[in-house]
């Protein structure tokens, strides 16, 4: 199974079963092929198309909660497994960035910030919105990880989202902190201290056996392809700056002059590959956040808003609040309402706070 295949037939079917739903129900809700899934596994749109069904046959927003939450011991994927056995809670995040790649094409980052520490999940071939569900089992999972293998509640500074739910108060209570909406991202953030709390299930004999098979196995799917390894950087830079094609270069740890050769190598350019960025930010920023095109503009790095909104019709064929208003209308307050308005606070990407 390559690294941009989903093996759905393995323990994530089993959560699922575990949940009470059929598998093959929901390979059928998803216009899937049970045969085809078995023999190849799913790519990203398929995946994401699976979430969904569960998401529609459950009938519960809360769903991936419960998926991330309520996996047992014998669901869990290799990478989980040395997570939790880890000596603490940021040598098991370490180790769930490394191996995750080995069952499918999903970047989980931890980055520190001064005294504090943001842990998000990233799906680097993905070409639409993330299921809200697949974020939740993702935050969800690590959060159940935190807990059994610390022998408590790890408990976060708080959970950052880009949309709004219909209430806030479940994610509050699951996660025992405060929930920021609106956000630029999904990411729970920690204190850092929290990353050196020692695992009680920590255990080095098992370590010995499965860490160097799966370290033979992230070597065997070799160097992630150059455009991936961009596009994943371009994202982690984009906060409020147009990352530089230098910059980009020393992320990548390589000479500005190699890189341009190897995006070249591979049919692509540092403009093509940013506008991509540009593009995929831009939708799930209007799709699920308030954000108005300018503060959207601020965000990807543009000079002014009407660059964007240029740019944005260039790309799409229609003005930012047009594709809004026509693909991703989003929440709204009250039944035949508009979203309200609130300030975007450009150091956290927030513009609502809520507990």
């Amino acid at each position: 199974m390559s690294a941009t295949r989903i093996p759905m037939l393995a323990s994530t079917s089993a959560r699922f079963a575990a949940l009470g739903f059929d598998p093959r129900k929901v390979t059928e809700r998803a216009g899937l092929s049970p045969a085809a899934t078995q023999r190849a596994g799913l790519d990203t749109r398929q995946f994401f198309a699976v979430w969904h069904a569960i998401q529609e046959l459950s009938g519960d927003p809360l769903i991936g909660l419960r998926i991330g939450s309520e996996t047992g011991p014998a669901q869990l994927e290799a990478a989980a497994i040395a997570a939790l056995h880890s000596a603490t809670f940021g040598d098991a995040l370490a180790r769930l960035a490394r191996y995750k790649r080995l069952c499918c094409p999903e970047e989980i980052r931890v980055e520190r910030e001064g005294p504090l520490a943001r842990l998000s999940f990233h799906w680097i071939l993905a070409d639409e919105i993330t299921p809200h569900a697949i974020s939740d089992a993702a935050f969800a999972s690590a959060h159940a990880i935190a807990r059994r293998g610390a022998g408590r509640p790890i408990t976060p500074r708080r959970l950052e989202l880009m949309r709004t739910p219909a209430s806030v108060t479940p994610y509050a209570a699951h996660f025992g902190c405060e929930v920021r909406t609106g956000c630029a991202g999904d990411a729970l953030v920690y204190d850092a201290a929290a990353l050196e709390i020692p695992f009680v299930s920590h255990n080095e004999d098992l370590l010995a056996v499965l860490v160097p098979a799966l370290d033979a196995q992230v070597e065997a799917l070799g160097e992630i392809a150059i455009e991936k390894q961009a596009r994943a950087a371009l994202t982690r830079l984009m906060r409020g700056d147009r990352p530089s094609i230098e910059t980009l270069a020393r992320q990548l740890h390589m000479s500005t002059r190699s890189l341009q050769r190897r995006l070249g190598d591979a049919g692509t350019s540092y403009q093509a590959v940013l506008d991509g960025v540009r593009l995929e930010t831009a939708r799930r920023l209007l799709a699920e956040t308030s954000f108005t095109p300018g503060e959207i503009a601020f965000f990807l790095g543009f000079e002014e808003a009407n660059s964007f909104q240029r740019a944005f019709r260039r790309w799409e064929g229609r003005t930012p609040i047009q594709w809004r208003e026509e693909r991703a209308p989003g929440p709204l307050d009250k039944p035949g309402g508009r979203r309200k308005k609130a300030p975007l606070d450009r150091s956290t990407g927030a513009v609502k706070i809520s507990r």
